[in-house]
C-alpha cells in the first residue's frame, strides 16, 4: 500500500461558478490536503482535518493544488509541427500534417514521439486527454503503450480515413473497421486506457467508411466518439459536396450514428441555431480550440449559444495546429474570444472548464477532474509566482480570482510545481 498526503492551497469544483461570487460551486481549503492511498483519493480539505497521524506530508505550501488538467482534443502525431507557418485549415493538412502523419508507420518513430508527447503534457500538468492517432495501428500501440506505462487515464483511437489524403495514410472501409475492432479488443478498458472511435472527418471518409464506422459504434457503445466538424467555412462546402443527400455538416454525423453523449466534435464553429439544437438535444459535445482557431483563422467558437440550447462544451489545446500544450494558455486564449464577442469568461469557470468541466464532457466526473474522495488522483500544483511577471502582479492580488486569472493569463509550464498521476509524481525534470 501507498499513502501519502499532499498540503497545499486546495482548490475543487462542485459545477460551474455562475460568476465569481458564487462560492457554493468549488470547496477551497487555504490549508488544505489531499490525502491519497493506492492512487486514490481517500479525503479532501482542511489539513488538520484530512491528514492522518503517521501518513507521510509532502508540503507544497504556498503553491496550489488542483485536479490534473484535461485536454479534450489533440494529434498524438502533430507534436513536431507545431508552429509552422502556414495557410488555412486544408492547405495546412496537406501541407504540414499529413507529411508528419506518414512517419507514424515506423513503430520506432512511434514510440520515440509517444515518449516525448507525454513528457509534454505532464510537464503543463496535463493528466488526461483525448487524441487521433495517425491510420497506422503502429501509432496507437506507441500512445497507448506509453501512457499504460505511466498510469495515465487516456482515450485515443486511429483515424479512419479512405480518401482525399495521401496514399500512405489511407485506410479502407474494411481495413479501418478490423485495425480498430482490434485495437478496441486490445486497449479499451485495459487499465486506465479508454478507445475514441475516430473518423478524421467527412471529407477524409468515404460513405462505405462511415458506414463501417457506424457499425464499429454500434458494436462498442461504452466508446467515445471523435472527429471534426464546421472548423473552416471551405470544409463546411467540400464535406457538404461529397454528401449531398444530407442536410448539413453535422447532419452526416448523425445519419452515420455518430452523435450521442459520448460524441466529441472538434471546434463546431459555424454552426447554424438548429445545428446547436441538435448537438444538445442528442447530449453531442463540441469542443473548443481557442490557441488552434485563432492560429489557423478558422473563426471564434459561440461556447454561450451552445451552452443557452443547453449544450456542454469542451476546450483543448488541439496540437499541433494549436499555439501550446498548457491547457492555462488554452483557458487565457478562451478568454480573449469570449471577449471578441463582448462576452466575459471568469477565471473561477476558467479553470473549472480545464479541469471537472472536461471530465464532464468525457462521461469521467466519477474518475477525474476532482479531488473528491474515491477518483483517481490525478492532480497538479501551481506557482502562481513562477515567474516575474507572475510575481509582480500578485504584489496586487487581493483573492484567489486574481490569482487564477494570471495564471491563465501569465501561466504556462513553468507554473506547473508538480504533476501527479494516479498518486505519483510525475511531471518531468
Amino acid at each position: 500500500m501507498t499513502e501519502r498526503v499532499l498540503r497545499g492551497r486546495v482548490l475543487t469544483f462542485r459545477r460551474r461558478p455562475e460568476g465569481v461570487g458564487d462560492h457554493s460551486a468549488y470547496d477551497w481549503f487555504e490549508d488544505g490536503a489531499v490525502h491519497i492511498r493506492d492512487g486514490l483519493i481517500v479525503a479532501t480539505g482542511d489539513f488538520a482535518a484530512v491528514a492522518p497521524a503517521g501518513v507521510p506530508v509532502t508540503d507544497h505550501r504556498p503553491h496550489l493544488i488542483t485536479a490534473g488538467f484535461i485536454d479534450a482534443h489533440l494529434h498524438f502525431p502533430q507534436g513536431q509541427i507545431v508552429a509552422s507557418w502556414g495557410a488555412q485549415l486544408l492547405d495546412w493538412l496537406n501541407t504540414y500534417t499529413f507529411p508528419a502523419e506518414t512517419r507514424f508507420a515506423d513503430p520506432a518513430h512511434a514510440n520515440r514521439m509517444a515518449g516525448l508527447f507525454y513528457d509534454l503534457l505532464l510537464r503543463n500538468g496535463t493528466t488526461t486527454a483525448s487524441a487521433f492517432c495517425s491510420v497506422h495501428p503502429a501509432s496507437v500501440m506507441a500512445y497507448f503503450g506509453e501512457a499504460e506505462k505511466r498510469g495515465m487515464r487516456i482515450l485515443g483511437g486511429k483515424v479512419l480515413m479512405d480518401r482525399n489524403a495521401p496514399e500512405a495514410l489511407q485506410d479502407t472501409p474494411q481495413t479501418g473497421y478490423d485495425d480498430s475492432k482490434a485495437l478496441i479488443a486490445q486497449w479499451h478498458g485495459k487499465g486506465r486506457a479508454l478507445y475514441a472511435i475516430s473518423p478524421r472527418f467527412a471529407i477524409t471518409s468515404t460513405p462505405e467508411q462511415m458506414a463501417a464506422a457506424q457499425t464499429l459504434i454500434a458494436e462498442h457503445p461504452d466508446c467515445h466518439v471523435q472527429t471534426h466538424l464546421s472548423e473552416n467555412r471551405d470544409e463546411i462546402a467540400f464535406a457538404c459536396s461529397l454528401f449531398p443527400q444530407a442536410d448539413g455538416y453535422l447532419d452526416i454525423y448523425a445519419r452515420y450514428g455518430m452523435l450521442g453523449d459520448k460524441a466529441l466534435l472538434g471546434h463546431a464553429i459555424h454552426l447554424s441555431d438548429r445545428e446547436r439544437s441538435v448537438i444538445a438535444e442528442t447530449g453531442s459535445h463540441a469542443v473548443h480550440c481557442p490557441t488552434s482557431n485563432l492560429f489557423l483563422g478558422s473563426g471564434l467558437f459561440d461556447e454561450a449559444a451552445l451552452a443557452a440550447k443547453g449544450a456542454t462544451s469542451g476546450i483543448a489545446t488541439d496540437i499541433g495546429a494549436g499555439m501550446s500544450w498548457s491547457m492555462l494558455k488554452t483557458g487565457g486564449a478562451a478568454y480573449a474570444i469570449a471577449q471578441l464577442q463582448g462576452r466575459s469568461l471568469d477565471p473561477l469557470s476558467g479553470f473549472w472548464w480545464i479541469t471537472r468541466g472536461n471530465a464532464d464532457v468525457l462521461g469521467l466526473t466519477d474518475r477525474i477532474g476532482t479531488l473528491e474522495a474515491g477518483t483517481e488522483a490525478d492532480l497538479v500544483v501551481l506557482d502562481s509566482r513562477a515567474t516575474p511577471e507572475q510575481a509582480l502582479r500578485m504584489e496586487a492580488a487581493q483573492d484567489l480570482k486574481d490569482e487564477l486569472f494570471s495564471l491563465l493569463i501569465l501561466g504556462d509550464d513553468r507554473s506547473v510545481v508538480e504533476t501527479y498521476v494516479a498518486g505519483t509524481p510525475s511531471r518531468p525534470r
